[in-house]
């Protein structure tokens, strides 16, 4: 270890030392670790994850579409005090069915999958608050005058 340029600088010791380097092994980790991970990912996303094999049945062919998510993390900690030292990695993917291309006699439509909830709910809501509305004003303007 060479001296320190000015001489009011702290000479780092041992446990300094090897603190920094457990950081800069820990951020390596990290590195590699989202490195690993993108590699894998990128190879598996390709137009099959997004469009399914294609189905054909009684002449017509179905094919179907989904919205793919992928999401990953990793971490690396230690403790300075004690010898204790930490990491983790993790990683997903999900799908969700949008729809099927269906191709009958050689012509193409899209047909998505609708949501249950939003023909369902968003109307039931729209009409309990336009039901309520009325009285919540005029309860309003009750206590205003009151």
């Amino acid at each position: 270890m060479t001296a320190p340029e000015n001489e009011s600088e702290p000479v780092p010791t041992g446990d300094q030392e090897r603190a920094a380097l457990a950081d800069m092994t820990a951020a390596h980790a990290s590195v590699t670790l989202l490195e690993r991970l993108a590699d894998k990912l990128g190879g598996r996303a390709s137009v099959t994850a997004v469009y399914g094999e294609p189905i054909t049945a009684d002449g017509v062919t179905v094919i179907p579409v989904a919205e793919v998510g992928f999401g990953f993390g990793g971490g690396a900690g230690r403790e300075v005090g004690a010898t204790k030292t930490g990491e983790g990695e993790g990683g997903g993917a999900g799908a969700k069915p949008l729809g099927y291309i269906e191709i009958p006699d050689g012509t193409a439509t899209y047909k998505p999958i609708r949501d249950p909830w939003s023909d369902v709910v968003l109307p039931l809501a729209a009409l309990v608050i336009g039901g309520a509305m009325p009285k919540i004003l005029r309860s309003l303007r009750r206590r205003r005058r009151g």
